[in-house]
This record gives structure tokens, C-alpha cells and sequence, in this order.
């Protein structure tokens, strides 16, 4: 059986026609909503557009309406185009998908100027996804809309130094951990791909070619599975026959209960095409047996692989390369009718597949969620990256790439997760060689958490001139111990994230102007947050109102403390900067007297500083003055006050910092 289908695409340049020029036209139809039931735990619907037609007509054209178009255009009447010309392209079919993606386009520029904003984004995206061009023309385009709402992800590997950095650091709950290879208990020299997990997350069932005796000499792909025991998976046992056979049988799932699995088989004589999908059913005498082909209504002459099972197991998702799709492969599903058969298949429409590849979808098995790869979606780290997507109100939502801590440079494929959503587990590879695929696991992330769907959104803003400033936000799970991948703050000083409700969170935000901001949040429902800060000023000493020492004393007195402990976290999120702490007294007493009293304070200060956060000593300089630097002239007891001082200096790197 083949990992997936072929993967080719090609290219042309992208034109802008102008709005004026309008040629074909076509209609589309969303997939079916029979067998789909909408999930408790989604987000709040968006704004989509229906597109009927999908499965019903591979293309639609009407002559005569595009001309009434073309001439309402003409004439700039685009009142009156609007209504004529969403109406046409919400009646498309498939391949108008990829032969008239310039109406989709045209539609979406006539909403953009009536202020439908969301709608024009959501055509955008489908102009980018299914033109099969050199879309780049329109990519600037799309970001420009969308540079405030989309997401900056620090780099993984930047992600990590700022962990290690504050580590130390009392409210600050470090990752539980990154992607772990399974081990050779599951993993083979071979390709090892394909993961499920039963209900109960007792059986690991995967795919593996580690059997050399295949047909034509060639490797065989069989199924395999592992049992766990005290938390640990036991050594891989082969499903045997007649599951696995000389043919290639691979990507099963399996019922709750345990007593059907549904699996690929590929170049078997009964066959209807490359792979089909078949069910097997357990025998009363344990044993796996009853193997029927799902006939010729689910499977067709190319490719079908991969299914993956609904929350009611009334709808099986698939991959299939057949042709009649958007792309070179894409998610498919059937479901069970009245009599107990499988309908005909049909496609799950144009916001889930797009011109390139979509494979292994993954339902989860208890939130009505579905997880898919893809290298066709907006924004990919890699070449297949993971996603997720929620079915609302008959629509299945713009696919969300679940976060750098899964999807590397590489590819990632076949993802599952354990009903507890503790775990997850997947196939990857190193990039650009889909031939070293193992199988890892790791703490769900939260990016890919079935229940975060609670907004989170925030502005931050300077103190003084109400502009955006520039950081990296984190989220700490309090709760949880969820990972959170950290983002830049957008161009407008925006962030948004999208955590699990009634939860408790820490917002942490970095930056190379001021000082790191904390928050504790507990979450009900959507929320949102106006933060502003004042801007530290690096020509200028910093003299703090707090840090007074009693008479004649280099104690660190308890209300020193949190403007202290604000100066040692900027110094932790920031390693490159340095910090000079200047003791200064006024000039009553015994000069030498003063000199040593400051020298002691700021050391005092210093030691506060080291003791608190773990650094280089070199990294803070203690100098005392005495009063040999006063600011004023001492006239009254408040001018005393005043040269009573210590005097902080924060010293920039002379290259920025990494990320700011």
C-alpha cells in the first residue's frame, strides 16, 4: 500500500484580472451534511459561504448569466453584480474550484468593498488554496488583511532557550516535555506509520513494512499492534492471518467496543482499485475473521486509504486519491444508511481539501473533532503539517495548523490522540525523506487540544504615545500542565490564544523595552485584555521610589522585593543585556563612611538579584559613589532625600536580541 498518494503539483503565474474583466463563472456545493453531526466543544461558527453543488455536478456554467455579469460590470453597476455573482459562484462544482478560482477572487474584492471583510477573507483563502498558480501576488494581498489576526510563532528552537531561561523562575512551570521516538518495542529499521489507539488506550494498533516477504519480492506493509502494561507499550505482535496477507494491509481503526476494524488492503484480486478499504469483524473464538470489502459505493479504481471512524460510528473519513477531487489526494467520507449500509462516498468540500494533498484524517474519539495533514493549507511549517477543524452549524471550520511543538520542518502524518487527550501519537519524518518515518508520542499540546476553543485576546500599548509594541507572549497552564507555544506580538501589539475554559493561566510578556508583564487569568469564557506599560528608557538611569534602606542599614527591605524581582526577570527573559546598580548616599557623615554604606547596598541589591535567578556574576556591576555623584544641591531635608538613592542602568547588547 502506498504511504500516500502521488504528489505532484505545477505551476503558473497568478494574474490579477481586473475587476471589470469577468470571463467564466461557476457554482460549488459544501459537502453533505448527512452523517455529520455538530460538536459541543467548537468554537463560535464563522462566517462561511455554502456551496451546494459539491458531489452533485462536477462543474457549473451558465452562459447566460456571466453574461449579465460581464455587463453590470461593465457599467460598474456592482450593486448589482454582488447578488448575480455570489449567487453563480455558490452554485459551483469541483472544478470550478480550479478553472474559475479568479471568480472566487472577483467575489471576494465586491465584499471587501461592502464591508463583508470576514466573508472576502474566507473566498481569499479559497482563491489560495485551489488556484494551482504561482499565487504569490495574491498571498501578499491575503496578509496584508490578515496581519493582524493571524498567528507569529516564535521558532521552536528560540521557544526552548526562552524555557531554559526562566526555569528558575518561582511561578514559571516548565514544558513536560517534546516528542519522544516510541522506541524499538514499536519502532523497526523499517517504516513504522499509521497509529490508533482503542478507547480504552490498552492497544496500539499501527502499520509497519518490517516484513521483507512481500509480493514481487517487494516489502510488505503489515498491521501491527502492542499492548500496554504498568504505562509501558509491550513488544509489537503482528495481527497475523487473515488480516495481514501477502497483500498490503495497513491505517486501521477500530471500534469502541472492540469488535470491528476497519483497515486498507492493497492489490488484493477483489479489489476495485489500487488500495480499498475493507472491515473485519472479531469471531467468537477471538480471532479476527468475516473480511468483506466496503464495495464499490466507498471504494473506487485509484486509491482509498486510511479511514478513521465518527464519535456515533455512523461516518467513516478516508483519503483517496481518485479522481473528480480538488487535489491530488482528498478526505472523503461515507456514512451508514437507514439499512445499515455505506452511502456513496463524497467529498468533504473546499475549506478541508485544497489543489495539493490531504491524508490522514484522525477523529477524535470523544470530541467531535477532526485532524487531518496537509501541504495545501495557508501556513505550513513543513511539508505536511497537522490540523484540525470543527463542524458548526453545518460547516466545517477554517482548518487550524495545531503549532510548531508538532509540526516541524519535516513531514507530519497520521496523528492520533487517546480519548483522555492526554497524548498524542504520529508518523514523521526528517524533512524532504518521507522514507524514515517512525512512530513518537508526547503530551497533548495545546494548540491541538480538542477543547481549546476559548479565545483569549489581548493589546499591548506604551504607556505614553498609545502605540503597539513589540514582545513574545506566553501562556502558562496552571491546571494543566498543557504546553502553550509562545507568539510574537502581531504589527498592531495584538496576541489571541485559544485555551481550555475554566482553567487558571499565567500570561507572561517579554520584551526588550520593558519590563516582563504577568498575569494571572482564570478563564470563563472569552475574554479580553488592554494592557499598556511605560517604556524603559536606556539613556537614563532608573531610580526606583521603593528602594529606600532604613538609616545607615544595606538591608533589603521586604517592600524592595517586587521591584527587584521585576528587574532579575528582565534580566533572565533578556541574557544578553547587562545591568550597573549604583549606590549613592547623601553628603551628611563621614565621606568613607558613605562610600563603604553604598558599596554595601548596592552589593546588598546584587546579591538580592544572584540569589533570586541563577546568572554570571559578570553580568551585574555594584559600584557605591557615596555622595560624590549628587543630582542636587542639598538645601532641605526632601534634596537629601532625593541623593539618597540607588540608581539602575539596564545596557542593551550592541546586536539586538534574537526574535525582538
Amino acid at each position: 500500500m502506498r504511504l500516500l498518494p502521488l504528489l505532484i503539483s505545477t505551476f503558473v503565474v497568478f494574474m490579477l484580472i481586473p475587476l471589470y474583466s469577468i470571463g467564466q463563472m461557476q457554482h460549488v456545493p459544501l459537502d453533505s451534511t448527512q452523517g455529520l453531526k455538530i460538536s459541543k466543544t467548537a468554537p463560535k461558527p464563522e462566517i462561511h459561504l455554502s456551496f451546494p453543488n459539491i458531489n452533485k455536478i462536477p462543474y457549473y456554467r451558465d452562459t447566460k448569466k456571466l453574461s449579465t455579469i460581464q455587463k453590470l460590470e461593465k457599467r460598474k453597476q456592482y450593486d448589482q453584480v454582488l447578488p448575480l455573482l455570489e449567487s453563480y459562484v455558490t452554485s459551483f462544482g469541483i472544478q470550478n474550484f480550479y478553472k474559475d478560482t479568479y471568480l472566487l477572487w472577483r467575489l471576494g474584492q465586491l465584499f471587501e468593498r461592502t464591508g463583508r471583510k470576514e466573508e472576502a477573507k474566507e473566498l481569499y483563502r479559497l482563491v489560495l488554496k485551489h488556484h494551482r498558480t504561482d499565487a504569490r501576488g495574491v498571498y501578499s494581498y491575503y496578509d496584508s488583511l490578515e496581519q493582524n489576526s493571524k498567528n507569529y510563532y516564535v521558532p521552536l528552537d528560540y521557544y526552548y532557550e526562552l524555557v531554559e531561561y526562566r526555569k528558575s523562575v518561582a511561578t514559571f512551570k516548565p514544558p513536560k516535555g517534546v516528542y519522544l521516538n516510541m522506541g524499538n518495542t514499536i519502532n523497526s529499521p523499517f517504516e513504522d506509520y499509521g497509529p490508533t489507539i482503542n478507547s480504552e488506550n490498552e492497544v496500539f494498533i499501527y502499520t509497519s513494512k518490517r516484513n521483507l516477504q512481500g509480493l514481487n519480492g517487494r516489502a510488505n506493509e503489515d498491521l501491527y499492534f502492542s499492548k500496554q502494561n504498568n504505562g509501558y507499550w509491550e513488544e509489537a505482535q503482528s495481527f497475523g492471518k487473515p488480516i495481514n496477507s501477502i497483500y498490503n494491509e495497513g491505517s486501521a481503526c477500530l471500534s469502541r467496543d472492540g469488535q470491528t476494524l476497519y483497515f486498507a488492503r492493497c492489490e488484493s484480486p477483489d479489489g476495485y482499485g489500487n488500495c480499498d478499504l475493507y472491515v473485519a469483524k472479531m469471531q467468537p473464538d477471538g480471532k479476527w475473521g468475516d473480511i468483506k470489502n466496503l464495495g464499490p459505493e466507498v471504494n473506487s479504481n485509484a486509491w482509498d486509504s486510511q479511514p478513521t471512524l465518527s464519535l456515533n460510528e455512523d461516518t467513516l473519513y478516508f483519503a483517496s486519491d481518485r479522481l473528480g477531487g480538488f487535489g491530488l489526494s482528498d478526505i472523503y467520507y461515507t456514512y451508514k444508511t437507514k439499512n445499515g449500509s455505506w452511502a456513496s462516498a463524497q467529498n468533504l468540500g473546499p475549506t478541508i481539501n485544497t489543489r495539493e494533498s490531504e491524508v490522514s484524517p484522525f477523529y477524535h474519539p470523544k470530541y467531535q473533532v477532526l485532524y487531518f495533514s496537509s501541504r495545501g493549507q495557508l501556513y505550513n511549517f513543513g511539508d505536511f503539517d497537522i490540523y484540525k477543524t470543527y463542524y458548526v452549524q453545518g460547516h466545517w471550520q477554517e482548518p487550524r495548523n495545531i503549532g510548531p511543538l508538532v509540526n516541524g520542518r519535516g513531514s507530519e502524518y497520521y496523528f492520533t490522540i487517546d480519548a483522555g487527550s492526554k497524548n498524542l501519537y504520529y508518523a514523521r519524518s526528517e524533512a524532504n525523506d518521507i522514507q524514515n518515518l517512525d512512530l513518537y508520542s508526547f503530551p497533548l499540546p495545546m494548540e491541538a487540544h480538542p477543547l481549546a476553543v476559548t479565545k483569549v485576546h489581548g493589546v499591548l500599548t506604551d504607556s505614553i504615545t498609545n502605540k503597539p509594541l513589540s514582545g513574545i507572549v506566553s501562556i502558562i497552564d496552571l491546571d494543566n500542565g498543557i504546553e502553550v507555544s509562545s507568539k510574537y506580538l502581531r504589527p498592531d501589539g495584538s496576541f489571541e490564544f485559544e485555551l481550555i475554559d475554566n482553567s487558571r493561566y499565567l500570561l507572561l510578556i517579554q520584551g526588550p523595552d520593558f519590563f516582563t508583564i504577568e498575569r494571572e487569568i482564570s478563564l470563563r469564557d472569552d475574554t479580553s485584555i488592554q494592557l499598556m506599560t511605560t517604556l524603559i528608557d536606556y539613556s537614563i538611569p532608573m531610580v526606583f521610589e521603593n528602594i529606600v534602606f532604613d538609616q545607615n542599614q544595606s538591608d533589603i527591605k521586604e517592600e524592595m522585593k517586587p521591584i527587584l524581582d521585576e528587574v532579575a526577570l528582565f534580566l533572565i527573559d533578556h541574557p544578553t543585556f547587562r545591568l550597573e546598580i549604583a549606590g549613592h548616599t547623601d553628603s551628611a557623615g563621614d565621606k568613607d563612611f558613605n562610600l563603604v554604606l553604598s558599596q554595601d547596598r548596592a552589593d546588598a541589591i546584587k546579591r538580592y538579584i544572584m540569589q533570586r535567578v541563577s546568572m554570571a556574576d559578570n553580568r551585574i556591576d555594584a559600584i557605591g559613589y557615596g555622595s560624590s555623584k549628587p543630582i542636587k544641591e542639598e538645601k532641605t531635608a526632601e534634596d537629601r532625600k532625593v541623593n539618597r538613592r540607588v540608581e539602575f542602568r539596564l545596557i542593551k547588547p550592541e546586536k539586538p536580541e534574537r526574535g525582538f
